[in-house]
């Protein structure tokens, strides 16, 4: 059974750079040939905890890498349904957050991005 061949603008899953790389962080700068279509927010959390997360504290930095992970997880995703190739973040907004009813913590962050192609 032979596939059918893609067009050039048909949708493709991504495939990062010679290095697997789909998402570059403030000064990392994607590949040259890169062109940039537009800039995207993505918003991701981190799992919460029943305890308050203290800056610099275990359960922060465990929460911060979650996040982090996840961030990195919503953009390869965007990147993929947007048919980009990288993204670049050019800003980060993190907080925490709580539920005072259940008692659990857990950190938010907004990542505003540019796509390329």
């Amino acid at each position: 059974m032979t596939v059918p061949a893609m067009r050039s603008d048909e949708h493709r899953p991504i495939v990062g750079d010679a290095n697997g790389k789909w998402v570059y962080w403030h000064r990392e700068l994607p590949p040259l040939a890169a062109e940039m279509v537009g800039e995207h927010v993505v918003e991701a959390t981190s799992s919460r905890v029943p305890s308050s997360l203290a800056r610099g504290g275990e359960l922060w930095d465990r929460a911060y890498r979650e996040l982090m992970e996840n961030a990195e997880t919503r953009m390869k995703q965007e990147i993929d349904r947007l048919a980009g190739r990288y993204a670049h973040v050019l800003d980060e907004s993190i907080d925490s957050r709580r539920d005072e009813v259940t008692g659990e913590a857990w950190l938010h962050g907004l990542f505003t991005y540019e796509l390329y192609r």
